[in-house]
């Protein structure tokens, strides 16, 4: 048992918050896209390590200075969320900043890592989990939390509101932080805002049917986040380029010419073992959710994920997961011309849920979160979760520490996460 006088793992909790070296200017606002509102309820939440090579002799102001210059490409994710007339959000660009949080932690970045390989919930100890509202006005968007380890180790913790861009803007972001403190000179700022002029209420045309990939809840307010019916569970497991040349063998078989990706195949051993172990029907549809490099502009924060649906008409539970795999890879439905026309014809004021609306699958294999080297050093690992999850869950895939190897992690119900375990370790041998 722990005495009550023993000291927290983090601890030495401190507070501040950096904005733009620069004046942004007066009545400069960013109007979030439909894409960016209907994703107003989910939080990215990263986590990068680094080794004590890689920071040795930074300081937290040697860290905090080059904020300053950094924030000045990124200046919309320092404003606060304000609402037209219409009542939909829109972002005031008034350099109100980014929260600052610096900590300390009584383990090595070694020991630290060991403790998350047995409870993933530790790892919140070092990222934010604060969401938007319920005030508005002085609701931070992004938070940059630094905690110091014993070793001399380092890891920097983000907390980025999901409507400012998906992982992969998220990732640049941060990117180019690293840049900055390495001394280069970024471009022009990443996505000028634009001058905001307030919609007039219209009449709302018929109602139609909501997108398939999305659950609409609430309304939530000015208060960011939904409900769930059950108590949600983060853990993850890592891949080797062995275990996933002999989990693709298993799936596909010998590997031939027509190889099917391994996202893929994890989608359909995942999309099984679900149907297995939960009560009731089987989740005869899922979401999947991966990048779109053509619908990606270079240098724009922004939603710009593919998102789609996979329908089965046959059990998930008794199909051959190759037959699975095939249909996620070929009868994938685009959704995100619905979910844009949902938000415009609620004129932006619905309240959606995309991850865990269906079982939803995540691609980020291509997000570059190994991006950020400090003293030309990559973090020894690097983790991310997704908050706002709904009760159907989600299932991220990561690159991993090293080159071939790979990160899942899952967000299920917290019910579900014992029998997962036992189900994957025992039928395919990867968690």
């Amino acid at each position: 048992m722990v005495s009550s006088d023993e000291q927290p793992l983090v601890h030495d909790i401190r507070l501040s918050t950096v904005g733009p070296g620069r004046v942004t200017g007066q009545d400069v606002v960013h109007e979030p896209t439909n894409m960016d509102q209907a994703m107003k309820l989910h939080y990215l939440r990263g986590v990068y390590y680094f080794k004590s090579q890689a920071v040795q002799g930074l300081t937290t102001p040697n860290i905090k200075e080059p904020i300053f210059t950094w924030l000045n490409n990124f200046y919309h994710t320092c404003g606060r969320f304000r609402r037209a007339e219409s009542g939909r959000p829109y972002i005031k660009c008034n350099d109100c900043g980014v929260r600052f949080i610096e900590a300390q932690c009584v383990k090595t970045l070694d020991e630290w890592l060991e403790l998350e390989k047995d409870d993933g919930s530790l790892r919140r100890m070092l990222v934010s989990n604060q969401v938007v509202g319920p005030e508005l006005f002085f609701s931070p968007l992004v938070l940059l939390q630094i905690t110091w380890f014993k070793c001399g180790g380092m890891s920097m913790g983000l907390s980025w509101a999901h409507v400012l861009g998906d992982a992969f803007s998220a990732a640049d972001f941060m990117n180019s932080l690293g840049q900055v403190m390495a001394g280069l000179k970024l471009a022009q700022p990443l996505k000028l805002a634009q001058s905001h002029i307030s919609a007039k209420i219209s009449p709302s045309p018929p109602k139609s049917k909501d997108p398939l990939s999305v659950k609409r809840v609430g309304p939530v307010g000015d208060h960011w986040i939904a409900a769930n019916n059950s108590k949600m569970k983060a853990f993850s497991f890592n891949l080797t380029s062995t275990q996933i040349s002999h989990f693709h063998t298993k799936v596909c078989g010998q590997i031939g010419t027509n190889q099917i990706p391994f996202f893929e195949c994890l989608c359909a051993v995942i999309w099984k073992v679900v149907a297995k172990i939960r009560d009731g029907p089987e989740p005869k549809m899922v979401t999947i959710t991966k990048n779109d490099p053509h619908g990606r502009k270079n240098g724009v924060l922004s939603n710009g994920q593919l998102i789609s649906i996979v329908k089965a008409d046959f059990s998930i539970m008794e199909a051959n997961p190759k037959e699975l795999a095939e249909l996620v890879l070929n009868q994938a439905m685009d959704e995100r011309s619905t979910i844009v026309e949902a938000m415009e014809r609620d004129q932006g004021l619905s309240d959606f849920i995309v991850y865990g609306a269906n079982l939803t699958f995540v691609d980020l294999e291509e997000a570059d979160f190994y991006g950020l080297k400090l003293k030309a050093q990559k973090p020894a690992y690097v983790g991310y979760t997704i908050d706002g999850v709904g009760d159907n869950g989600v299932v991220l895939l990561l690159p991993g520490p090293n080159n071939g190897g790979k990160v899942v992690t899952l967000i299920m119900p917290e019910d579900q996460v014992l029998k997962l375990k036992f189900e994957l370790k025992k039928e395919f041998s990867i968690a």
